[in-house]
């Protein structure tokens, strides 16, 4: 079968590439094309856009990059009607993904949405509209299950795909070597994969440096970028940059500084301490704080329904919180323990590997049966 997929950043490129393995053990002859990443990419088909020129985050960013959006989803429109797909698969993205999803309902194609748009956080009216234009939906958050059933729309739990990814992590043993990291405890900086994100929160991470002199830092770049795009935040810092190796980077770290996103589940999953960090254009963080209507923004919070991590938002987001977080993560024992230990549940509640399979397994049968 012929399988398009849209995913517009790093963390739907890393979970588009585990369903594209999967569809391959279940598929012989499936061909794929896509807006993906480079993960993706390696897995075979065509890459048609990169998602390092989709992903714009936040209100006044999305407007300021209109008319980007609005070309990418004229492309994106055009290659399905031409390609003529067996079944769309939508990867998180909602913004623009539910916008594909409209239109390749109305053309008669299968739309499979793989990771839920998080309406349960604002605008939980657009369920409805989910409802009426995607045909499966693929929930991988215990909770959301629930939540649907509410508002009368029937999903398919598959579990969480990051707990695929990590099993299929294998370590680098060498990877203090390769990087000639000298023999200190690791601090991970984890600043995200988008340019704003980077450009906002690494200066503020960088300037903790110099209070933990014992440790050394070092950051994991996103793969869009180069290692001259983190020199400019860097200066003259010691400070490693890692591409393509930042689940070594956690297996090795004591404490991680982490923005939120992904990367804060996967960091608790590697059972790293953690200081979740975010700050946005202020416009877009205030119309945020008035429609969101959720206690976190981290997942690992969200799962938990509970502050396990501290966040630090926009004006908390500083070089003095943060330092001062990132001590209690090192230094203090008690606040250590309890966070390892509200980890240890949290693996309870994500329950086992598989959600690629699983998706894989429903996404064939749904479309067999179309």
């Amino acid at each position: 079968m012929k399988y398009y997929l849209v995913a517009g950043e790093a963390s739907g490129d890393l979970h588009g590439a585990s369903l594209m393995k999967a569809l391959k053990e279940y598929d012989s002859q499936a061909g794929f094309r896509y807006f993906g990443g480079d993960l993706m990419r390696a897995e075979g088909g065509t890459l048609v856009k990169h998602y390092a020129d989709m992903a714009f985050m936040g209100f006044i960013e999305v407007v300021l990059n209109l008319n980007a959006i609005l070309q990418n989803l004229k492309a994106c429109k055009h290659d399905i009607t031409t390609w003529q797909p067996d079944v769309l698969i939508l990867i998180d993205f909602p913004g623009f993904n539910l916008k594909i999803a409209e239109f390749a309902k109305a053309n008669n194609i299968l739309v499979c949405y793989y990771i839920s748009p998080k309406v349960w956080a604002w605008n939980q009216k657009r369920v409805l509209k989910i409802k009426r234009i995607v045909d499966h939906l693929f929930c991988i958050l215990p909770f959301e299950v629930d939540f649907y059933k509410g508002w009368g729309m029937e999903v398919d739990y598959v579990g969480n795909p990051l707990l695929d990814a990590v099993a299929a992590f294998k370590p680098d043993e060498s990877f203090a070597g390769n990087h000639r990291l000298p023999a200190k405890k690791i601090i991970a900086l984890l600043p995200g994969s988008r340019r704003q994100e980077i450009s906002r929160l690494l200066p503020e991470m960088i300037a903790v440096i110099e209070k933990f002199p014992n440790h050394q830092f070092v950051i994991a770049g996103a793969p869009s970028f180069t290692v001259d795009y983190y020199t400019q935040f860097i200066r003259s810092e010691n400070i490693p940059v890692v591409f393509n190796a930042t689940y070594d980077l956690l297996n090795n770290a004591e404490a991680a500084i982490v923005a939120s996103g992904t990367a804060n589940l996967e960091t608790a999953l590697f059972n790293v301490p953690q200081v979740v960090v975010y700050k946005g254009h202020p416009i877009s963080i205030g119309i945020a704080r008035m429609v969101v209507k959720i206690k976190f923004i981290s997942l690992v919070n969200l799962i938990m329904n509970r502050e396990v991590v501290n966040e630090l938002i926009q004006a908390d987001c500083s070089a003095e919180k943060i330092s001062a977080e990132l001590d209690a993560i090192v230094n203090n024992t008690a606040y250590r323990k309890k966070m390892l230990a509200d980890y240890d549940e949290l693996d309870v509640k994500m329950g086992k590997p598989g959600a690629s399979a699983k998706t894989a397994e429903f996404i064939i049968k749904y479309a067999t049966k179309k």
